[in-house]
């Protein structure tokens, strides 16, 4: 039975039955995790271990958000909070090398947490550039404030999620860093031109063209498209995310219950794929909500399948050798301030 072009939330910390048989008769591609599904490393395991056999694949895609700060899914004290984002591109401006060192090794140390627990796609990291006056949501967890310094630190959180076998997930293209509202809460509206997108906010995900998934905006670009948001534009799908960036990744949507979006979900999916995402997000569990995305989600073919499959050696490769507790004392000397003398 061919993989539907979902990945889909659930309700709590282990499926339930109807979860079971709706996944089993579905086979969605993936299965993405909150807190409210995270209480203990056991209980994590147990939970994915439900989920490959509901489908019936020993591998599958199992994401979470663990970018650090606000957005921790992990909960303490099982697992360390991870520093916010921010932290990096202020340690940055002070020490370049030392940024650099300590982003790679703060997301090698999530994607410890991750990969023994059966999760092996992190959506991090968050490539939109903020401008003064974006939306706290986006300034609170952006890797800087200029291409070049998110780009150097989106770097090293990518090479420190592979190097723990944890898949990137690159977001939200092409481009969020203007956004003045919440796009969990209201659609946001960008009016500047082409030209000063593309030479900002849409740089970062054309110099990670190479990457194996990117998530989506919904955000309207009014240059652009002053009619759809990113993730049912086709005009932003198919000209700036896959030709202008150059993206030929596995692109998902941004998660279809968000109230950027408007019209039914069973709507808003076939939109998304109408203007050429290849997968559907959708993640608050709710059965109701889960049987209006199945109904418009598509078994998993061509160039979309070749772009999950891609995703899939990313995700399924084995970690590297590491050792955690040298690392923590290691990141914890990067980002303790120097000492002042006497």
């Amino acid at each position: 039975m061919k993989q539907a072009s979902v990945i889909f939330g659930c309700a709590g910390e282990r499926l339930n039955e109807a979860e079971k048989a709706f996944f089993r008769e579905l086979n969605p591609w993936g299965l993405i995790l909150f807190s409210r599904n995270i209480i203990s490393k056991d209980q994590v395991r147990a939970l994915t271990d439900d989920f490959r056999a509901a489908v019936q694949r020993d591998n599958v895609a199992v994401l979470v958000d663990q970018e650090g700060g606000r957005v921790s899914r992990l909960p303490q004290p099982v697992w360390r909070l991870p520093p916010a984002p921010t932290v990096f591109p202020h340690l940055y401006a002070r020490c370049p090398e030392a940024a650099i060192e300590a982003a790679f090794l703060n997301y090698r140390l999530i994607a410890a947490d991750l990969k023994p627990i059966g999760i092996n796609i992190d959506c991090a990291p968050m490539l939109d550039v903020p401008v003064a006056g974006a939306h706290d949501i986006v300034v609170e967890r952006a890797l800087g404030t200029d291409v070049d310094t998110v780009c150097i630190l989106g770097r090293a959180v990518i090479d420190g999620l592979v190097a723990g076998g944890v898949a990137p997930v690159i977001k939200h293209g092409p481009g969020h860093g203007r956004a003045v509202v919440d796009s969990h809460l209201s659609l946001p509206r960008v009016t500047a031109p082409w030209s000063e997108l593309a030479a900002t906010d849409f740089a970062p995900f054309r110099a990670f063209n190479r990457e194996a998934m990117l998530m989506t905006a919904h955000v309207i670009y009014q240059d652009i498209d002053p009619l759809a948001p990113a993730t049912i534009s086709p005009i932003i799908i198919q000209d700036v995310v896959r030709q202008q960036c150059g993206f030929d990744g596995l692109i998902m949507t941004d998660d279809l219950n968000m109230n950027a979006l408007s019209g039914s979900l069973e709507g808003r999916g076939r939109a998304a794929l109408q203007a050429g995402c290849d997968m559907l997000l959708h993640c608050n569990g709710v059965m109701a909500d889960m049987e209006q995305v199945a109904r418009c989600a598509v078994p998993l073919t061509g160039a979309a399948l070749r772009r999950a499959e891609g995703a899939d050696r990313v995700a399924f490769q084995p970690a590297q050798d590491f050792d955690p507790a040298a690392a923590r004392a290691r990141l914890h000397a990067l980002l303790s301030p120097p000492e002042r003398s006497a």
